[in-house]
C-alpha cells in the first residue's frame, strides 16, 4: 500500500480548544510563580489536587512536564544530566528528565509558551500510590528548594479496600491538609473543599464517557487519541475549566459515534494497550497501526484518571478510596480480572504490554499475566520492550516488526 494512501487516525477538533487550556494553564502557573501574594503547589498526578486547588494554590504537576519532555523527545538529553548526581539510569525516567532539564536550565516550556522555567514551588505534595520513586523525586526537589514536602503512604499492592486501609488513608488526607494550610496561611474551607471534589467527579465522569466512546464499532478515538487529551483531567482535575472542558470534547465524540465516524478508517481489528505511552513515538505508533487498519480501543493508562468514587457529600473518605483503588496501587488478581473485563467490554482482539524498562509499577507483563490472559481469553498477546521517556530502550525496527506480525495473526 502506498504511503499516501495509508489510512491516518483522524485528528479531533477540540484539540485546538485543549492547546489553548494546556497554553493558559501553563501562563498563570508561571504569574503566579512570580507574584508574592500566590502560592504554588506541585502534585503527583494521582495527588490531593482536590486539597491543592480548595486552598487556593495554582498547582504543577511534574510528570506532565516529564511528560512533555518525552513527546518533544528531549529527555534523552537531559537523563545523564540526573544520572551524573547519583540517580539511577534504572529508576523512572520522568524523574531523571525533570530533574536532569533543571540542571542544565532546560524546560519545555520554553519553546512551547516562553516561560524560562518551571515554577519555583511552596510546598509539594505527593501520594505514592503510583510508585515509591516520586516520594524521592519530590523530596530532591524539596531539599533543592528548600520548601516542605508533604507525603501521603497508603498500601500498596490493595487487593480487597478495607476499612482499615481507608480509615489510614484518610487519616493522612487530613494530616497533608493541615501542614498544607500552614502553607497556604488559610484554613481549608470545607465547603470549597466539597466544590472541587464535586468537580472532579463531574470531569471524570464525563471523561470516563469518552473513553467508553471506543466501545462503539468503528470506535471513534483512539488510545493515542486519549493520551494527547487526558492533559485537562490532569492538571486541571477539581476546577470548572476541566469540566467545560470535557463537555466539549464529548459532545464532538458522541457526534462521531451517531454518524459511524471511525477514528481508523476500515477498522478491521481492535487492541487493548496496557502499560504507560511511549511518549516520544506517540505519534509514529498511531501511524503503524492506522496503516493496519486496527484501533487501539483502550488502555489501562487513560482510564487511570477515572475516580467514580469521588462523593462530595463525603470528600474524604471518598478521596482516600478514589486515590487508593487505582489500577497501578492494587494487587495481580485485580489488575488481571480487571484487563480482562476491558477486553471484553471494548470487545479487542488482542492485548498489546508495554514493558517500560524504568517503570515496573506500571509494567504488568513480568510476572505472567500475558500468558495467563491470553489462555483465559482466547486472544493473542504481545510484548513490546521500551520505556516512557527514555528512547534508548526502544528499538523501533524490532517493535515494528513485532507489531506487524502480532496483527498479521489475528488475520
Amino acid at each position: 500500500m502506498a504511503a499516501e494512501t495509508q489510512p491516518k487516525r483522524k485528528k479531533i477538533k477540540t484539540a485546538g480548544t485543549m492547546k489553548k487550556l494546556m497554553a493558559d494553564y501553563f501562563l498563570e502557573l508561571d504569574r503566579a510563580a512570580a507574584d508574592p501574594k500566590r502560592k504554588v503547589a506541585w502534585c503527583t498526578s494521582v495527588g490531593p489536587a482536590e486539597i491543592l486547588y480548595a486552598l487556593g494554590f495554582e498547582v504543577h504537576f511534574p510528570e506532565n512536564h516529564a511528560a512533555m519532555m518525552g513527546a518533544t523527545r528531549t529527555a534523552m538529553d537531559h537523563i545523564p544530566a540526573a544520572n551524573a548526581v547519583g540517580y539511577s539510569p534504572d529508576i523512572c525516567s520522568y524523574l531523571t528528565s525533570d530533574v536532569g532539564g533543571y540542571l542544565q536550565g532546560v524546560t519545555p516550556l520554553t519553546q512551547a509558551y516562553g516561560i524560562e522555567s518551571v515554577p519555583k514551588p511552596d510546598v509539594l505534595a505527593y501520594n505514592t500510590n503510583q510508585c515509591r520513586d516520586v516520594q524521592e523525586w519530590f523530596s530532591w526537589w524539596g531539599r533543592e528548594c528548600d520548601v516542605p514536602v508533604v507525603g501521603i503512604t497508603p498500601p500498596r499492592s490493595v487487593g480487597t479496600l478495607t476499612a482499615k486501609v481507608l480509615d489510614d488513608v484518610e487519616a493522612q488526607f487530613k494530616w497533608a491538609a493541615a501542614r498544607l494550610e500552614e502553607v497556604a496561611g488559610r484554613t481549608l474551607d470545607p465547603a470549597r473543599l466539597r466544590e472541587c471534589v464535586a468537580l472532579s467527579l463531574e470531569a471524570t465522569l464525563l471523561w470516563e464517557d469518552v473513553l467508553n466512546a471506543a466501545r462503539n464499532v468503528p470506535s471513534p478515538l483512539t488510545f493515542f487519541d486519549g493520551s494527547i487529551h487526558m492533559g485537562p483531567i490532569v492538571v486541571l482535575r477539581g476546577t470548572q475549566k476541566a469540566v467545560d472542558y470535557y463537555k466539549e470534547l464529548k459532545a464532538e465524540i458522541d457526534g462521531r459515534v451517531k454518524e459511524g465516524v471511525a477514528a481508523v478508517d476500515g477498522e478491521a481489528h481492535r487492541v487493548y494497550w496496557e502499560g504507560m505511552p511511549i511518549w516520544g513515538k506517540l505519534r509514529t505508533l498511531s501511524d503503524l497501526f492506522s496503516s493496519l487498519r486496527t484501533c487501539v480501543v483502550a488502555s489501562t493508562y487513560c482510564n487511570s484518571w477515572v475516580f467514580s468514587s469521588f462523593d462530595p457529600d463525603d470528600p474524604w473518605r471518598s478521596m482516600a478510596k478514589a486515590y487508593t483503588e487505582i489500577f497501578i496501587n492494587r494487587d495481580e488478581p485485580f489488575k488481571e480480572a480487571y484487563i480482562e473485563r476491558l477486553v471484553k467490554e471494548f470487545s479487542a482482539d488482542g492485548v498489546l504490554f508495554h514493558d517500560a524498562k524504568t517503570c515496573p509499577s506500571n509494567s504488568n507483563s513480568r510476572y505472567g499475566m500475558p500468558q495467563r490472559l491470553r489462555n483465559h481469553l482466547g486472544v493473542p498477546t504481545l510484548v513490546i520492550q521500551g520505556d516512557l521517556n527514555d528512547l534508548r530502550l526502544y528499538s523501533e525496527e524490532q517493535a515494528t516488526t513485532n507489531i506487524e506480525a502480532f496483527i498479521e495473526g489475528m488475520e
